[in-house]
């Protein structure tokens, strides 16, 4: 991939910059600005050559109908505040609004367009409703960068199509990515313990199945674990578990049980007491074995003993993968095992990366700074994808630009 440093004559032209600024919102305010943090040494890199910024980006799923709720005005005035200028805000995509804003543009000045999914033909499936779009994108810019990592894995008209229509090049972002994933699938030093948790064990059992192949052990918690837990035989209660899986955890643990670390202990609650709508808990939380969870108890965060024993796993190692928490960490009470794998991150002297919204927004809202990692990636979905052996769609046409 060529990236922006190929093109250092861009004072006075239009470039157009993929971002991913989809960020977790509490009413209209930012509770966690990492990704728009993330792509700064970007853009601070083309103002300073002159460059006239226009952003592209989206927020939540509006499912292209304009959507107050979903509008990019918090992300609008936080950027602002960390690049310490004006960003001027189009009140459209490709409209009106969006064609006299970048036409006020001055060198080094940024303007971010609205919510390109807000667009029918952002995320469209045919093919030529994306190409329209794209070619509207495209009549803002004089050249492309995607810097968004965190939607390479679409084939979207702000990812994919815009980038075959104008001269494309990487931003630092994704070129720091895209190192670290690679580091990740061919050049891990080991011991190489890859970290797993979240709620969705369909989401990440490609992942486990590719990963088998290059790292050393998979420690699996968070709600996705309860599944394997069951393959082994063990009754999950009202834990979270996906009986269509069970039998695909069952040949993984059969491939490489010896590989993979499941839970010894869990805490548990009464699901009835716990209001995911408002991350709340009303009764107590228990610590039970992992075959002696109750019928009417949920598994929702591992256990003293598991904490121990995945540290050591992890503190042995010398590169560490992390993607998901290993239990409800909004809530309190339930955020130790995620605490306590975060802290292993911390102090261990391996190649540490942070992958996924979740496990990021975690250790940020447990007080660690980014620094204190050797990444933090901005791309959950498409990290597992580039390790599930996936072709990303918005490297692929980098690739070939």
């Amino acid at each position: 991939m060529k990236s922006i440093d190929d093109v250092r004559d861009v004072a006075g032209k239009r470039v157009l910059i993929r971002c991913d600024f989809n960020v977790p919102l509490q009413g209209d305010q930012i509770t966690d600005d990492g990704r728009i943090r993330a792509a700064l040494p970007t853009l601070t890199a083309l103002r300073d050559r002159g460059a006239r910024l226009v952003i592209m980006a989206h927020l939540g799923r509006p499912d292209g109908s304009v959507n107050p709720a979903y509008s990019l005005a918090p992300v609008a005035r936080r950027l602002s505040e960390l690049l310490g200028v004006q960003v001027a805000l189009a009140t459209d995509v490709v409209g009106p609004s969006a064609t006299a804003t970048v036409a006020a543009l001055n060198d080094g000045d940024v303007a971010l367009l609205e919510n390109v999914r807000f667009e029918p033909g952002e995320a469209s499936k045919v093919d030529i409703e994306r190409e329209a779009l794209a070619a509207k994108y495209a009549a803002l810019g004089d050249l492309f960068v995607s810097d968004g990592f965190g939607v390479v894995h679409r084939k979207q008209a702000s990812v994919y199509e815009v980038a075959t229509l104008l001269p494309a090049y990487a931003g630092y972002l994704v070129q720091r990515e895209v190192t670290v994933l690679k580091r990740l699938t061919t050049e891990a030093v080991r011991p190489y313990v890859v970290v797993l948790g979240g709620a969705k064990v369909s989401d990440k059992l490609a992942v486990v199945d590719n990963l088998l192949t290059v790292a050393d052990t998979l420690v699996i918690g968070g709600g996705m674990a309860y599944t394997f837990v069951k393959a082994e035989g063990n009754e999950v209660g009202a834990s979270l578990m996906d009986a269509t899986k069970v039998d695909a955890c069952a040949q993984c643990l059969d491939k490489a049980k010896d590989r993979i670390l499941l839970p010894v202990d869990a805490r548990t609650v009464d699901p009835a007491e716990l209001d995911f709508a408002t991350m709340t808990l009303s009764g107590d939380v228990a610590v039970t074995a992992i075959d002696e969870i109750p019928a009417d108890r949920a598994a929702v965060d591992i256990g003293p003993a598991t904490e121990t024993l995945f540290a050591k796993k992890i503190l042995e190692a010398k590169t560490v993968f992390w993607n998901g928490p290993m239990g409800v960490s909004e809530i309190e009470a339930l955020s130790q095992g995620t605490r306590v794998v975060a802290e292993a991150l911390v102090t261990s002297s391996a190649f540490t990366v942070v992958g996924g919204g979740d496990s990021a927004a975690a250790v940020r809202a447990f007080g660690y700074a980014d620094a204190q990692f050797g990444h933090i990636s901005t791309g959950g979905g498409a990290s597992l994808e580039y390790l599930e052996g996936k072709t990303l769609p918005g490297l692929a046409v980098l690739e070939e630009a």
